[in-house]
């Protein structure tokens, strides 16, 4: 389902002289014996994963859409930024399609989470609050003002209907607090990390409210599971992404910018960046992950990269067939002098963009360029790229000789807040 190339990165060795490292390190993850190893839950996760809750993530889920105008996913990082792509990548920036899903919960904007309690003050509402602890400052601070508006709205058992608790299965302050106030709850497994529970209850319960078809999402990730299972450097794509990375890595790139063409899945690079981010960038090594979409942002960084320092290179994702399309009109005054374009898809204008952006950047701006390109954006594709992410980046991270499924340098900053702010 997806491709990649390395015809125009310029690669200094061949991907496929990495293979014996790569089959050794494929082995740790798949028997559990790499750094990290109690996090990999999601490996198996397209086979594995929890049948009966997935039915009720379902079922709540057609019960929310019909008691609410806006759902509100209260969480953050990994909690939040998977189900936003999904949702924006999947139905588009302009989807006709109720109840409206809102994110807060991630972050201390005064203004934004004001905002955000005026705009819902007379709509009807339902939360989903997602923390594995529930003592994530930025959840926990807008979860109780959430509480307290679902209190003071529909009352205390009203309220409990409109309120579900994605978190721990059996411990920790919102699991505490879920059970007293009689919450559904949906479970996070503990072998699987923020960064990669999208396709856990942790996306899949938004995803399904804002109407998508999450049987074709896991889908995608276990047909991305059966692809993705054989080592070989010219079978396997993610994997050949990873080392291309290394190598581009070792020839003194340390940027990637992620970039699409679509509009709709800048929300996807935000979830690509804390995926790749978060698991690579320790030990004081790794590749800084950094976004644009084009041709929109060839208006504002585009003289860098073709002219600027050569510190990045690029990821082009691209998308085959585009969900909507029109043919450009011709005017028979022509004063915009556009008439060239007339007859042609506004996709294929899309396409020509892309094709001579990628000769200017690779050919006179000796930018190196990989390309991934996936048929399609819909739930199954959405599966299936999520989970060929995620064999990359650990494969990636494992080839730094790094724990990918740790972020011990996120705890610092937390530490540094609350001593500010008094906590004890």
């Amino acid at each position: 389902m997806i491709t990649f190339e390395t015809a125009h990165a310029y690669l200094s060795e061949d991907v496929k002289s990495y293979q014996k490292e790569v089959t050794r390190l494929h082995e740790q993850l798949m028997n559990k014996t790499g750094k990290g190893s109690d996090y990999v839950g999601w490996v198996e996760w397209p086979n594995a994963y929890d049948k009966e809750e997935f039915a009720r993530i379902k079922k709540a889920a057609a019960v929310i859409a019909k008691q609410c105008d806006v759902f509100l996913v209260c969480g953050i990082g990994g909690s939040y930024l998977g189900a936003r792509a999904a949702i924006e990548t999947i139905n588009g920036l302009y989807a006709d399609k109720q109840p409206e899903v809102i994110f807060i919960g991630n972050t201390f904007s005064s203004t934004y989470i004001m905002q955000v309690l005026n705009y819902i003050k007379d709509k009807e509402v339902v939360v989903n609050v997602i923390s594995k602890s529930g003592t994530t400052t930025e959840t926990a601070l807008a979860f109780r003002l959430l509480k307290q508006f679902m209190e003071k709205k529909y009352g205390k058992a009203e309220a409990a209907k409109r309120i579900y608790a994605t978190t721990d299965k059996n411990k920790g302050t919102l699991k505490t607090i879920a059970d007293k106030e009689g919450y559904e709850t949906f479970a996070i497994p503990d072998d699987i990390g923020g960064r990669f529970s999208v396709i856990t209850a942790v996306g899949l319960l938004p995803i399904a409210v804002a109407g998508i078809d999450i049987d074709a999402l896991m889908e995608g990730t276990r047909k991305a599971y059966q692809d993705l299972a054989d080592p070989n450097l010219e079978k396997n794509p993610a994997y050949a992404y990873a080392v291309a990375r290394r190598i581009l890595e070792k020839q003194g790139k340390c940027a990637e910018m992620l970039v699409s063409y679509e509009f709709q899945m800048s929300s996807f690079a935000e979830w690509w960046k804390q995926l790749f981010g978060e698991s690579e960038g320790k030990d004081g090594r790794g590749i800084l992950p950094c976004s644009a979409v084009f041709s929109t942002d060839l208006h504002s960084l585009g003289q860098f990269i073709q002219d600027g320092n050569k510190m990045l290179f690029e990821t082009l994702l691209m998308v085959d067939k585009p969900q909507q399309d029109m043919i450009f009109p011709e005017d028979k005054d022509n004063a915009d002098g556009m008439n060239y374009l007339a007859g042609k898809s506004l996709d294929y204008v899309n396409k020509m963009a892309c094709k001579g952006t990628l000769e200017a950047h690779e050919i006179t701006g000796k930018v190196p360029n990989l390309m991934i390109t996936i048929p399609e954006l819909n739930a199954e594709s959405f599966g299936y790229v999520c989970y060929f992410f995620f064999r990359a980046v650990a494969m990636s991270v494992y080839l730094q000789d790094s724990n990918p499924f740790d972020q011990p340098g996120v705890e610092v900053y937390k530490k540094n807040m609350f001593r500010l702010l008094g906590k004890n």
